[in-house]
Parts: structure tokens; C-alpha cells; sequence
């Protein structure tokens, strides 16, 4: 993926900022952090703090309907998700600032972890055109899954609802649903192909992933044009524990119960009217069937220039 747009410095430009009160340090101290960083470039920063997603979601498209050229989104995957949602297809640019705990789509496109090399990285404007991937409407940056994933954060949720913290919530669902170890009877409508399976679950990738050996989870690239799916047939626990050490051994493309493809649309029916579906780690319950596709080079995103840029 090489840079194919390089816009002129953020000096004397407008750019805003939006910053999930949930995400990294406190919220006023993020937001006090970047606006020292950004002191002295010639930047005109208008600076928002998000206290729930409904706010999150309001600060940006009213930010997308102002003069600003750039933005910026401070907060983990599901907060950089939800601010592209309402850039991609404007023309104007995002900015990553990596706060959350994972942080992928900053990793995949070398975006810096480091608050202070993030700014810098925004500060010199130079942005490339990345596919989004999208589901019945709603975009995704990352991944979308059904099955598991989607019930291990679901019950999280109602733990951290709760009062329990996140990690240990988060521990206590997988044991939760891995107990129950429910499985998703779909049917897939692939290049005009139909395949029907009984499934623990289904991944959607926006462009190809690693899913062999300690590279797991990361992407060459996101300009590719296309979607990955991945899922396994009739997998029980310790099948599933048999495809982890097969992927880490890179020995995954050998287990027949285990299906990789690539593809620009995808369909998928479930049993069930509605079903659970993560997107980029956000939980949703959506009516079947799912119409997944994606969508080439729409979004404008800023990433380090130079040697530091992904390229083809």
C-alpha cells in the first residue's frame, strides 16, 4: 500500500479532535495531553471529549459537516470505527490516536502507538486510501464475527454492567460460553456458491489476515479490494484447541475442517430472524440475513510518511 495522496501540512489547518472519555487515560487528561502536543505547530484544534457512544457518534458527523479537513479519532478500535463511519466517502482525512488496549487497525497501517509520534504523524498530513468493509449498512475497519466472540463479549458486558472490571468480566465470559459452547447454523452465499454449515463461528476480515504462526491477527495490507471468511465445520472444544496449535504452527491450511476464502460479498442467512454480530469489537444484534461486502479505497487515513508508510 503506498501513500497516493499526500496532503499539505497540518500548519495553518483546522483539524478536530474527538477523544472517548473510555479509552486510555482519563478523558481531560488526554485531552490536555494532545493539545500541548499539538501547541505551536500552527494547527487550529477544536477539541471534543465523548462521554457514551451517542455523543461519540454526534461530535463526528458534526465535525464532518464543518470546514475541518481532518478527523481525529483518540480511542480504541470500536471509537476509530465509529468516527470512519461518518468520514469515509467526505473526502476528508482521519486521524488514529491509538488509546485503546489493542489498538489493530493503528498496527496494520504502522501508525504510532507512542501519543506524542501519533500528533507528529498527524501533524504531516500524508494519508492513504484504505478499504472499509461493510454489513447491512454499518461499516467495520477491522473484523465482524458471529458465534463465539460476539456471546463472550455480549456476557462481559452485562458482567461489567455489573460492577465487575473489564479483564476479569472478559475472563469469566469466555469460561461462560465455552461451557456452553453454542453453535451458529448459517448458509452462505459465496460467488454464487451456497454452503451451509453448523459452525462455533464465522470471521469476515476487511482484506486478508495472518492466521498462521505468531504473526495472528495482523494484516500485509488494506487496499487489497477484498474480504477474508474464515469458519470451521461442526468444531467442538478440543477441535478448536487442535486449529490453535495448528495455526501457530503454521499447519491451519492442512485441517479440512477449517475454510479460508477471499471474496468481494458476502451473504449470510441465519436460522434465527436476528443474531449477535461483532464489529471491530462492538456487539449488535442484526436481522438476517447478513449482506456483507466491501468497499475499495473510501477512506482517507493518515499514516507516517516516508519509510514508516505501508507500500505495495
Amino acid at each position: 500500500m503506498k501513500v497516493i495522496e499526500q496532503g499539505t501540512s497540518c500548519r495553518e489547518r483546522v483539524i478536530e479532535v474527538i477523544i472517548n472519555a473510555g479509552s486510555g487515560p482519563t478523558a481531560d487528561d488526554g485531552r490536555d495531553r494532545v493539545a500541548e502536543l499539538l501547541e505551536g505547530t500552527g494547527v487550529e484544534v477544536r477539541m471534543s471529549v465523548a462521554r457514551t457512544g451517542a455523543d461519540l457518534l454526534k461530535l463526528a458527523r458534526r465535525a464532518v459537516q464543518g470546514d475541518a479537513a481532518t478527523i481525529v479519532a483518540g480511542g480504541g478500535d470500536g471509537t476509530i470505527c465509529a468516527v470512519a463511519s461518518t468520514v469515509v466517502g467526505t473526502g476528508k482525512m482521519l486521524g488514529v490516536l491509538p488509546l485503546g488496549t489493542l489498538n489493530h487497525f493503528a498496527k496494520d497501517l504502522k501508525i504510532p502507538l507512542d501519543l506524542s509520534e501519533a500528533v507528529e504523524t498527524i501533524v504531516a498530513g500524508h494519508a492513504v486510501r484504505v478499504d472499509v468493509g461493510e454489513v447491512n449498512d454499518r461499516i467495520f475497519l477491522n473484523n465482524s464475527s458471529l458465534g463465539l466472540y460476539p456471546r463472550v463479549v455480549y456476557h462481559r458486558e452485562q458482567k461489567q454492567r455489573l460492577g465487575h472490571r473489564k479483564w476479569p468480566a472478559f475472563i469469566w465470559a469466555i469460561f461462560s460460553v465455552l461451557r456452553r459452547y453454542p453453535f451458529v447454523h448459517v448458509r452462505l452465499k459465496i460467488d454464487g456458491k451456497n454452503v451451509s454449515s453448523r459452525t462455533p463461528f464465522v470471521f469476515i476480515g476487511n482484506n486478508e489476515y495472518e492466521m498462521e504462526s505468531f504473526n495472528i491477527g495482523s494484516r500485509a495490507r488494506l487496499d487489497g479490494g477484498e474480504l477474508s471468511l474464515y469458519f470451521s465445520h461442526r468444531t467442538g472444544r478440543l477441535g478448536l484447541l487442535k486449529l490453535g496449535l495448528r495455526a501457530l504452527t503454521k499447519r491451519l491450511s492442512q485441517a479440512k475442517e477449517f475454510v479460508a476464502m477471499r471474496t468481494s460479498e458476502i451473504w449470510i442467512e441465519t436460522r434465527r430472524g436476528s443474531v449477535h454480530v461483532s464489529i471491530d469489537g462492538e456487539v449488535v444484534l442484526m436481522q438476517s440475513p447478513l449482506h456483507y461486502k466491501i468497499r475499495p479505497r473510501e477512506l482517507l487515513v493518515i499514516v507516517p510518511s516516508g519509510d514508516t508508510a505501508p507500500t505495495d
